[in-house]
């Protein structure tokens, strides 16, 4: 079976969510087994996801039963929702039990506190390798998917469950969302081992959270750069909580200052902080920065997991072979997806990558093969012919002042988003100075809040 899920003790814990629901690994597997018979092989199928159980077995039911899930938040915006379902006309809907109400269609299955609806949208031809679609990060109003190929989630799930050492001990608490490649990711790698994998709808913020991690013994965190600025306002670093072993991190890259901070609050609690990088494009992860490393290679992704490999290009798309080198940050490896689709058409393409993806990020590598991202090559401004990145000056203001910033602009002028309106005209003299430009090429703007996606991104075209 997929994760092979069926080779794990039949009695051993598998799924456990704060809404009441635990399936055991045999309980599981029956499941699965036993979803909706009537469900038509080779269909497409909408699934709006909930970190719970009923959301897991409708994942893994599809999968192992050749039904394509398309994963999106069970929050998604209604008109989003709409355009998407225009564009790819599922033949089913997996949905939260209680949202039902707010569809037209037929329900056909019900279990675990989820239904499955049926659109009447006739089938259509797809590829006989798609297994999973998912949206690209900060993709939002945009019918853009990427296509997950049969092989890809097992090959990250195995590779990631090497490289972090994991086991059927662990007990990983998941927080990110599962329709986010980096929250599939973490199930899908723990399931792999045969751990028992906690599921929360809880947010970071909530007591209910924290109280989660400590009845139930969590034993590993994987989070965003962002989900790490909550812990930190949050005092995390105070807290008692023995069980909880490992620290991840992906998804973006943290300051150097979170970094320092999550690599030297591990090594006082002999715990393991891992830094990581991935993409939906990758399946997830493609780079892992051993935990020893943590203090030493500050802001490093570090190197390529098992089965992969990383490699810069220069401009001209030539391989960069010497050990020190900058470059576009490139990789290959079986967890590489199919390529891209914005219409139900697409969905019959094949592999247009062929195991190699060119990530967009700038990167340089070390003398020890360690890799650095420093930046978006679309992420550059030309100002008065001064090549200026955003994000560095989205992370240096950020260490500076301690506040969220986003930066945007055009080669006239960049635009700096801040939430912190006594902090305007030192953030326009501090970004002056270190860009050594005039001030008049920089404009402060006070916003209520940095607006973000479900996966802590910051969602730029929202800025104005």
């Amino acid at each position: 079976m997929f994760l092979g899920i069926d080779r794990q003790p039949s009695g051993a814990l598998a799924l456990k969510d704060n809404e009441g629901y635990i399936l055991t690994y045999g309980e599981l597997v029956k499941e699965v087994r036993s979803f909706c018979p009537d469900i038509k092989t080779g269909a497409v199928v909408f699934q709006l996801c909930k970190n719970t159980v009923g959301s897991m077995v409708g994942y893994l039911s599809f999968v192992e039963r050749g039904v394509v899930p398309l994963m999106l938040s069970s929050k998604i915006d209604n008109e989003l929702l709409e355009s998407l379902l225009e564009t790819y006309t599922p033949a089913y809907l997996w949905v939260p039990t209680e949202e039902v109400e707010k569809f037209h269609f037929k329900a056909l299955y019900s279990n675990l506190g989820y239904t499955l609806l049926e659109t009447e949208n006739e089938l259509y031809p797809i590829n006989d390798k798609l297994q999973l679609l998912m949206t690209t990060s900060g993709s939002t109003g945009s019918p853009k998917l990427v296509r997950y190929k049969k092989g890809n989630l097992e090959a990250n799930a195995k590779n990631v469950a090497i490289v972090f050492g994991w086991s059927s001990v662990e007990r990983p608490v998941c927080d990110l969302g599962m329709q986010y490649t980096m929250g599939l990711n973490v199930i899908n790698t723990h399931l792999y081992v045969g751990a028992t994998v906690l599921l929360t709808t809880y947010n970071l913020f909530s007591g209910d959270f924290w109280d989660y991690i400590r009845a139930e013994k969590a034993t590993n965190f994987t989070g965003v750069p962002f989900s790490y600025d909550i812990f930190a306002r949050l005092h995390f670093d105070m807290m008692d909580l023995p069980y909880l072993t490992t620290l991840a991190e992906g998804g973006g890259k943290l300051t150097d200052k979170r970094f320092i901070w999550l690599a030297e609050y591990a090594q006082k609690n002999n715990k393991r902080f891992i830094a990581s990088f991935g993409t939906t494009e990758t399946s997830a992860r493609m780079a892992v920065l051993p935990p020893e490393y943590a203090i030493t290679k500050t802001g490093s992704i570090g190197r390529a997991i098992p089965e992969g490999e990383l490699f810069l290009i220069d401009t001209d798309g030539k391989v960069l072979e010497e050990t020190l080198a900058e470059g576009e940050l490139c990789y290959k490896g079986p967890n590489v997806t199919m390529g891209y689709g914005t219409c139900r058409d697409d969905l019959m393409k094949g592999d247009e990558w062929n195991g190699v993806y060119h990530t967009g990020d700038l990167a340089r590598r070390d003398e020890d093969g360690c890799y650095y991202v420093t930046g978006r090559l679309s992420r550059f401004l030309k100002l008065l012919s001064y090549r200026v990145s955003l994000d560095q000056c989205e992370r240096l203001i950020q260490e500076q002042f301690g506040i969220q910033c986003a930066c945007t602009g055009t080669d006239q002028r960049m635009d700096i988003y801040i939430t912190d309106s006594e902090k305007v005209k030192d953030v326009q003299d501090f970004v002056c100075n270190k860009t050594g430009l005039f001030k008049n090429l920089f404009k402060v703007f006070v916003i209520e809040k940095i607006p973000r996606n479900d996966s802590g991104k910051i969602v730029y075209k929202e800025l104005s």
